[in-house]
């Protein structure tokens, strides 16, 4: 993956779409006056492993701009849940969440292991989507819908879970998640699948193997939000992710428990009339 382009395209994308987005949402048909008054901007730095199933990590960077009219972060109008979950919460009625997402998925290079040696890649690609979501108080249960729409056609994951979040002072909250990953028979196929031909060029000597759609991980989260000062946020947060079924048992993978942490700094600004 080209990092350089990818970051400037992702980072395009995302203000353009949520821009629309939000213009849509209000009804706005003057251009004027639909252009989002607030930004965020930022940086996320995310340490993650190098490819699904991996017991090496990487560490990955990239920067953030979103319009922020309605807020940034766990109350606001735009959540940040990762890279391929990106969220614009369009709907809010009666504890009812309802909105679309985007985000990119990381792929996978053949020189990330000696055990994918001759596989050949997986490009990555831009990522759409939509949740639903009903909010009780501190509590929130969502569904959320992630398709790749771009690169090679890498499938879609539908995820499923539960978060509590907590306000510890005026400038701290912590939202805790968990909850479980369900993938289609392409996703299965491009991430945990080796075909004949992939068998036969496998420098590991990989065995043929064919993972079907289903579950294919649980998992934990922890995150802070911590405001530094008016204009500045601090964003912590950690992951665990079990594989299990299908996705487990496949000869890539070399782990099953893969962690994934990180750190974000936004800071918002007002553009004049």
């Amino acid at each position: 993956m080209n990092s350089g382009s990818t970051t400037l395209r992702t980072l395009v994308a995302l203000a353009a779409l949520l821009t629309g987005s939000q213009a849509h949402a209000t009804g706005t048909t003057d251009w004027t006056a639909a252009m989002p008054r607030q930004f965020g901007v930022g940086g996320v730095v995310v340490v993650a492993p190098k490819y699904e199933g991996s017991k090496d990590y990487r560490v990955i960077g990239f920067p953030l701009i979103v319009p922020s009219g309605m807020a940034f972060g766990e109350t606001g109008r735009v959540q940040f849940r990762g890279p391929d979950d990106l969220r614009l919460r369009v709907l809010d009625f009666n504890g009812f969440e309802v909105g679309p997402l985007l985000g990119w998925r990381f792929g996978r290079n053949e020189g990330d292991s000696r055990r994918l040696a001759g596989l050949g890649d997986v490009d990555g690609g831009f990522v759409a989507g939509g949740f639903v979501a009903y909010r009780a108080g501190a509590f929130r249960a969502f569904v959320s819908y992630h398709r790749q729409v771009s690169g090679d056609d890498g499938g879609a994951l539908v995820r499923f879970g539960a978060e509590g979040r907590t306000r510890l002072t005026p400038s701290l909250s912590l939202l805790a998640t968990a909850g479980a990953s369900y993938a289609d028979g392409t996703y299965m196929t491009s991430y945990f699948s080796i075909s004949p031909l992939q068998s036969a060029a496998s420098l590991a000597g990989l065995p043929v193997y064919d993972a079907g759609s289903g579950f294919k991980d649980v998992f934990v989260g922890l995150s802070a939000d911590i405001r530094l000062a008016p204009r500045w946020s601090l964003k912590l947060s950690g992951r665990y992710a079990r594989l299990i079924g299908d996705a487990a048992d496949s000869p890539i993978v070399e782990s099953e428990n893969q962690f994934t942490g990180g750190i974000g700094l936004t800071y918002s600004f007002d553009i004049g009339r």
